[in-house]
């Protein structure tokens, strides 16, 4: 695609959490005694005023069985919750995220824990390569927590959302060159309807695609109010889905290449993994669960059964143990005070081998 986004790969060094905190004063200036002072006043909302609500918290790092002396990588640091839970029980935990925004936010949070928290930054997709630039090669657990944070939905100025009027971006990586904007104005009509069928599941695709060059034709779509009212022109709002909820979600998916990372991910939990070691990731829609569960259920047969063949043979890519049959998803409790935890689903497993 056009659009592939460029991450760079660095860490952030800082033995002490000292060191840390005046290191982001030095860079941040205002912004990050701001961050510290909201860090300090309330713990739903830090970090440069970045928020956000952990989902399947305590299932997740229960499944992770972390402890002292393990080394976890949080593939998607974002506010750290599942990060300052498993610091807690001792681990030492290292978070990727490609949002400087989540970056800064989790440093000042998580300083407390000194060297026991890493922050790198970088797509997940990357992972060993960003691994390898700190000489490690093998971890005891790898956590991802897919889709976009609450705080990219609730920041109308990172353009993730219809809920608010902002600019038309949806990048998780603020320094990628590509936007949505640059999608939805530059790609010819059958990509963008191919965008929407693909990772939106959008039935009215191409009837949206349509409409969205018809508006570009007229002045370029620069907003996401003025996007949701391109696809309100063809659906109709009804029920309690916004009908522009699946376009957004593949515009999104589209520009971060959110699929391929993940794809790219599970590979690399193969090699990543050492015998014991564990995964859990949380999916938010079929797109993503889907391959999780696949990727999962093939690597946990120890034989391959085929109507073609007369008996079942060994599965040359069996490696792990399913920790849960099913997916685990959020209780009645969880799911009253935080609405966004309705969709999410854990899968994990154990490397056996």
């Amino acid at each position: 695609m056009a659009w592939e986004n460029v991450y760079h790969t660095e860490a952030l060094k800082a033995p002490e959490a000292g060191a840390k905190v005046d290191a982001l004063v030095a860079e941040l200036g205002d912004d990050a005694i701001s961050a510290t002072a909201d860090a300090e006043t309330d713990e739903a909302v830090f970090g440069n005023g970045f928020s956000h609500i952990t989902v399947l918290l305590h299932e997740t790092v229960d499944m992770l069985a972390a402890g002292p002396g393990k080394l976890i990588v949080d593939c998607t640091l974002g506010g750290g919750g599942h990060t300052e839970l498993l610091l807690e029980q001792g681990a030492t935990v290292w978070g990727i995220d490609r949002d400087p925004d989540a970056r800064r936010a989790a440093t000042l949070k998580l300083a407390r824990f000194g060297s026991r928290f890493k922050v790198l930054a970088g797509n997940f997709q990357d992972v060993e390569a960003i691994l390898a630039q700190q000489g490690v090669s093998r971890v005891d657990g790898l956590l991802a927590d897919l889709g976009v944070s609450s705080h990219q939905l609730d920041t109308a100025s990172r353009g993730f959302s219809f809920r608010e009027d902002g600019p038309l971006d949806m990048r998780m990586d603020t320094r990628a060159a590509f936007s949505a904007r640059n999608l939805v104005n530059e790609a010819p009509e059958e990509e963008i309807a191919d965008i929407l069928w693909q990772f939106g599941e959008e039935r009215a695709s191409r009837a949206i695609a349509r409409a969205i060059v018809k508006a570009r034709s007229q002045a370029p779509i620069t907003t996401t109010a003025q996007l949701a009212l391109v696809v309100e022109s063809v659906l109709p709002r009804k029920g309690r889905q916004h009908p522009g909820t699946r376009t957004f979600q593949a515009l999104r998916i589209a520009v971060n290449g959110e699929l391929d990372a993940l794809d790219s991910l599970l590979d690399s939990s193969v090699r990543l993994l050492g015998k014991g070691g564990r995964m859990a990731v949380i999916t938010f829609h079929s797109l993503e669960d889907r391959r999780v569960k696949q990727f999962f259920d093939l690597r946990s047969r120890p034989e391959i059964d085929r109507p073609e063949w007369p008996a079942p043979r060994p599965n040359p890519d069996y490696c792990f143990r399913l920790l849960s049959r099913k997916p685990v998803t959020a209780g009645e409790e969880e799911l009253s005070t935080n609405h966004r935890s309705r969709s999410a689903k854990l899968r994990g497993v154990e490397k056996i081998v």
